[in-house]
């Protein structure tokens, strides 16, 4: 039976996942903070900017209004960028009912708070919404184009997750439940800096070799950090960890790849940035990964050399270069 589902962002993911779930059967509105953006979207039923090439089933509509988005809706799911994500919560709080599902499908940590998504969601709505975390390897384009995708759902609540993944399940799309937050949560924000790495590596054309070790190595870093603020090692070994670090540094659709093959290429980081559509996550969660960090003593080498290439302190090539003149150690 089909539910009334608000969609919170009409990026390339929010656009997706809207769609995904018209076709699910569900009532999907689709909220776009631009109201020119809306109308285009409504009259072309189709989303040309962030999402070219997929036509609107019947049962999506979009809107400008949160209100009009938010209105008996059975389920919430915000696509926000993270640094939007406060502000516009701040706006559908006092629109919630109480009850309410809210699935976080942003890939990112808050710059300022270094909070995860789920707590600045369970900080603005209050404690009368349930709170579930959607993450994996899942290009926006390819599940809107019913490509087979394996995604994690994590909440506290296993009622929750059961429901989430009746809600969102397709022949093309599968999800795993997890109690695990915080590791789905780590592994999606971080997995965006290790991405940026590695289209460094790309751009430099340093190899398969080079490529292989920066995404192991990141990995390790990925659950260093994301252990230390409670996650389940075997988490990051999964879909969010592992699955999703895989897809974003050798997929040609990834953002954060895309900005550091042209970091390599010697472009300025401004430059790359306001040629992009698409907000790349891995340039703001870096600053955050650091500070976190240094909070609880983890060694970041991958993340403080892109830190220092993002900041223009160094070239693309010397930061990898002192990656692999870091005194060596035993692998665990």
């Amino acid at each position: 039976m089909g539910r009334t589902v608000a969609v919170l962002g009409a990026g390339g993911w929010g656009t997706a996942l809207a769609v995904h779930l018209a076709r699910a059967g569900h009532e999907a509105r689709l909220w776009a903070r631009d109201a020119a953006l809306a109308a285009e979207m409504r009259t072309r039923r189709a989303n040309a900017v962030y999402l070219p090439g997929i036509v609107f089933p019947d049962r999506l509509s979009v809107t400008p209004d949160l209100e009009e988005a938010l209105g008996g809706a059975n389920f919430v799911v915000s696509a926000v960028p993270s640094h939007g994500t406060r502000q516009i919560l701040r706006r559908v709080a006092p629109l919630l009912g109480g009850g309410v599902t809210v699935v976080s499908a942003t890939k990112g940590l808050e710059q300022d708070t270094l909070l995860r998504i789920s707590q600045v969601i369970e900080q603005e709505l209050d404690r009368h919404v349930q709170v579930a975390v959607l993450s994996g390897p899942s290009f926006a384009a390819e599940v809107a184009r019913q490509l087979p995708t394996a995604v994690s759902v994590a909440s506290r609540d296993a009622a929750v997750v059961e429901q989430v993944q009746a809600d969102f399940r397709a022949p093309y799309f599968r999800l795993y439940g997890t109690c695990d937050v915080v590791g789905v949560e780590f592994g999606g924000a971080l997995k965006n800096v290790i991405a940026i790495a590695a289209g460094v590596a790309e751009g430099l054309a340093l190899g398969h070799n080079a490529l292989a070790g920066l995404i192991t190595r990141g990995l390790a870093e990925i659950t260093r950090l994301a252990c230390a603020e409670g996650a389940q090692r075997e988490t990051l070994a999964g879909l969010t960890g592992l699955g999703d670090l895989v897809l974003t540094c050798t997929g040609s659709l990834s953002r954060n790849r895309h900005v550091g093959i042209e970091l390599a290429r010697g472009r300025s980081l401004g430059d790359v940035l306001s040629s992009m559509k698409m907000v790349a996550e891995g340039v703001r969660t870096t600053e955050a990964a650091l500070a976190l960090g240094a909070r609880h003593g983890v060694e970041l080498p991958i993340t403080a050399q892109v830190a220092e290439l993002l900041a223009g302190r160094k070239d693309a090539r010397t930061a990898l270069e002192e990656l692999m003149l870091r005194p060596q150690r035993a692998e665990n």
